[in-house]
């Protein structure tokens, strides 16, 4: 689900493992490496500070060879239940929420992008939508066990 009129894009995901084990994935930085970002894409970190104010710093690599600064800031985390992050890019600013809510048995992955500015969201969301769907396939084949998609 998208409303990126609103400057916020949403996608859900429904995981077959415990939420501990999702926010695992999330908290240990070598994991989360393994497989953050839509298909094709790999990432080198510089600095994972999991901790609120805590600094996340990483390159993500496209599969065209292109290398992507991003610079994060954790907001808050509330283990094993929370996540809000502040992507911090000169006119693409955003704020992302994850969160994790236990649901018969498995867990049930939030993923909401509010843009501080509407029409950058949407301007982006036919790409960041499936993009989105994309690392939450990677996230759920890490979890699995499989390799990450590369395309």
């Amino acid at each position: 689900m998208s409303r990126s009129d609103t400057g916020e894009i949403v996608n859900t995901r429904f995981l077959a493992m415990s939420r501990e084990r999702v926010w695992a994935t999330f908290a240990n930085p070598q994991a989360l490496a393994a497989w953050w970002g839509p298909n094709g894409f790999t990432n080198t970190f510089h600095a994972f500070d999991f901790r609120p104010g805590g600094v996340w710093k990483f390159t993500m690599h496209g599969p065209d060879g292109a290398a992507y600064a991003m610079d994060h800031r954790f907001v808050e985390i509330v283990a094993p239940e929370r996540i809000v992050i502040r992507h911090l890019q000169p006119a693409h600013d955003f704020t992302l929420t994850i969160t994790l809510a236990k649901h018969d048995g498995h867990t049930a992955l939030g993923w909401r992008m509010v843009f501080d500015d509407p029409a950058e969201a949407e301007r982006v969301s036919a790409f960041v939508v499936p993009a989105n769907e994309q690392n939450l396939d990677r996230l759920e084949a890490h979890l699995s066990g499989k390799p990450p998609v590369v395309r």
